[in-house]
């Protein structure tokens, strides 16, 4: 079909993958957590265009590019890096806490800055990239005509059963959320151990080797 192989095998695969934690789930988890189920689906969907976007690149074959330029990838690596330690600096500097006016909370969040950084998170991790140019090629047919298509196909696949998972993930960890609400002072310790972890994948994805 289309030059994809063992397809269900493929699904099943990514299905696996999508149960293993990585950064995206620490992400969604914490968002989710510390500000409440909607923003835990924002940043689901803003990591699922990330991923789209890898799988474009990757249909286009630019991730071979940056498979093979090591300060390509330290590049973008370290945009991520710089990018998620200023998210969680401004996390716990930041004098607002979210949890505090149950009832109107969710007006004093900006979901289009948590979209974003959920792109951009994913964007910058040049390991998703990688992921994908290696993963992909191993359910596609080698005799078929050069053709983004069954990369396409296969990437968005990923990404649905992706996001049906990290949408469950952000729907049942909001429980969390509300029960947080109800003390002040547990809430403000969350939110600023929330700009932690951020910094903590800041570091995490310093680490990473090509």
């Amino acid at each position: 079909m289309f030059g994809i192989e063992n397809y269900w095998v493929f699904i099943l695969s990514g299905i696996i993958l999508n149960l293993t934690p990585g950064n995206d789930t620490i992400y969604i988890l914490t968002r989710s957590i510390s500000q409440g189920r909607k923003a835990g689906v924002v940043s689901a969907l803003g990591i699922s265009t990330g991923g789209l976007a890898h799988t474009i690149m990757a249909s286009l074959g630019l991730s071979v590019i940056l498979s093979k330029s090591i300060f390509l990838f330290d590049v973008i690596k370290y945009t991520g890096v710089i990018y998620l330690v200023y998210i969680g600096l401004k996390t716990i500097i930041s004098k607002s806490n979210p949890f505090i006016h149950q009832a109107n909370f969710e007006r004093f969040i900006d979901y289009k800055q948590i979209y974003k950084q959920g792109f951009l998170t994913n964007l910058f991790n040049p390991k998703v990239a990688l992921f994908f140019l290696s993963f992909l090629p191993q359910f596609i047919n080698p005799h078929v005509n050069n053709t983004p298509l069954p990369f396409l196909l296969l990437g968005l696949t990923f990404l649905t059963t992706g996001t049906i998972w990290c949408l469950f993930l952000a729907y049942a960890s909001s429980f969390l959320s509300i029960l947080l609400r109800e003390n002040n002072r547990v809430s403000t310790i969350a939110h600023k151990l929330s700009g932690m972890i951020f910094i903590g994948l800041g570091f995490k994805l310093a680490l990473e080797k090509r």
